[in-house]
């Protein structure tokens, strides 16, 4: 009998450590790519990666709400009373009681890729990349609204009266009967790249990837208002009062004589890749490629209002001693040295924030990014920079080490150039490519193993002595 009871006993204590035994997600890092924001009252509504969050006290801590939520790339957001809209990478989500519940309305809705959402009184339109969908009744059906729309890859939507414009791929088009039919309107606009469009009176602005455009006849004719805007990749504009402002790749501009002039209002912003605004009240918001940011000076400095938004995409994970980092694509390398407690963004000199693999070796902490290619530094990310000579593809996805030895794996950049396998054997001051064989150069993961070097592709695993590769046999 006491035999039994000592087996009960075991099996009692092993299954209360099994239930200890579980993933515990750390306090951060926060942040993340925010594609939209939406306000309701006190109530402020962000889409992202990871789906909604909402924040009912100007952004001080965020709650996620994506309880029926089937696809959590969030993409536009749209209010109407008491519905919330939300437009994801596969479909339309409604809910009636500020996110706390979504249910799928797509009835009729033949494309489901939705960039963006506007309201134009009771009629609500969607912006797809299969053109422009209406709903007349709180989205329970769909109807699309298409004709003379000769591309239907859309990306802005605004209303300005009775007009409904929308931006796509290849310009702007009009539509003076709720989008019955769509007339191009493009005169004067020299890059049809339209990522926003914004309406300020009788003014629309077109955010594009050539700078801001201003017409003042509703698209007939436009003009480049850029003085002084020194990156012109927009992405958002938006409009507070009387002034108007822009979010780029390289940072948020403010303007306050209709784009005729720009300033750059950046102090604070530790993130230059603006997606998208929010005004409530005084509060400007700011939704970045690392979180939202929020400004009570019409943008004449930031703050970072982060906490509970747990949208980060962690690409990559390194440990050295007691330092923890992390590295966020599109936000950078983040260090915690309290096991995950608290953490910091470390990214000075890091001038690429798409970061998909970090290594250590020695002293060492190299990250490599896409686009940007490796960056080292020697202080635990207090400063970086690039190393990347002789590196002719900057995509670089992957690091590894061995010995001496670093080993950098990329994939076909934005150029075009063909990616694969990497080797510098001086801590990156200098890189030769080392793929003969090597025949699928996407190149996501190394492993080292007794000799070999091995290489996990789009096309397999692949291995190589790391002998042949570091004496340059057969590269």
């Amino acid at each position: 009998m006491k035999r039994l009871l000592s087996f009960f006993a075991i099996v009692v204590l092993l299954g209360a450590q099994s239930l200890q035994a579980q993933w515990i997600q750390t306090n951060g890092p926060y942040g993340g790519v925010i594609w939209c924001m939406a306000v309701n009252g006190s109530n402020l509504f962000v889409g992202t990666n990871r789906g909604v969050f909402l924040s009912t006290n100007n952004g001080t801590s965020w709650t996620a709400a994506n309880t029926g939520l089937l696809n959590t790339r969030v993409t536009s957001l749209a209010v109407n009373g008491s519905n919330l809209f939300a437009g994801t990478l596969s479909g339309m989500f409604l809910s009636t009681n500020n996110g706390i519940s979504w249910a799928a309305v797509n009835t009729g809705l033949t494309n489901t890729s939705i960039w963006s959402l506007v309201l134009n009184g009771s009629n609500l339109f969607a912006g797809t990349l299969g053109g422009v969908f209406l709903s007349t009744n709180n989205g329970t059906s769909w109807t699309a609204v298409n004709t003379g729309l000769t591309n239907i890859r859309v990306n802005p939507l605004a209303v300005n009266g009775s007009n409904l414009l929308v931006g796509t791929s290849g310009g702007v088009f009009l539509s003076t009967n709720n989008g019955t039919n769509w007339t191009a309107v493009n005169t004067g606009l020299t890059n049809t790249h339209v990522n926003s469009l914004a309406v300020k009176g009788s003014n629309v602005f077109a955010g594009t990837n050539g700078g801001v455009f201003l017409s003042t006849n509703n698209g007939m004719s436009w003009t480049a208002v850029n003085t002084g805007l020194t990156n012109t990749n927009v992405y958002s504009v938006a409009v507070s009062g009387s002034n108007l402002f822009a979010g780029t790749n390289g940072g948020a501009f403010f303007s306050t004589n209709n784009g005729a002039s720009w300033t750059a209002i950046n102090i604070g912003l530790t993130n230059t890749i603006a997606w998208t605004w929010a005004v409530s009240s005084s509060n400007l918001f700011v939704g970045t490629s690392s979180g939202v940011f929020l400004s009570t000076n019409n943008g004449g400095s930031w703050t970072a209002i982060n906490t509970g938004l747990t949208n980060t995409f962690v690409s990559a994970f390194a440990m050295a001693g007691a330092n923890f980092f992390a590295g966020i694509d599109g936000s950078g390398v983040f260090l915690s040295t309290n096991n995950g407690t608290s953490w910091s963004a470390v990214n000075n000199g890091l001038t690429n924030p798409y970061v998909y693999s970090l290594v250590i070796s020695g002293s060492n902490l190299f990250a490599g990014t896409y686009g940007g290619g490796i960056f080292l530094s020697t202080n635990n990310g207090i400063s970086w920079r690039a190393v990347n000579s002789g590196l002719t593809n900057n995509g670089v996805l992957s690091l590894a080490v061995n010995g001496s030895n670093l080993f950098a794996g990329t994939t076909e950049n934005i150029f075009g150039i063909r990616g694969g396998v990497f080797l510098s054997t001086n801590n990156g001051t200098s890189w030769t490519a080392v793929n003969t064989g090597l025949t699928d150069t996407y190149v996501i993961s190394f492993a080292v193993n007794g000799s070999n070097l091995f290489a996990g592709t789009n096309g397999g695993v692949w291995r190589r002595p790391l002998s042949e590769i570091i004496t340059g046999v057969g590269r």
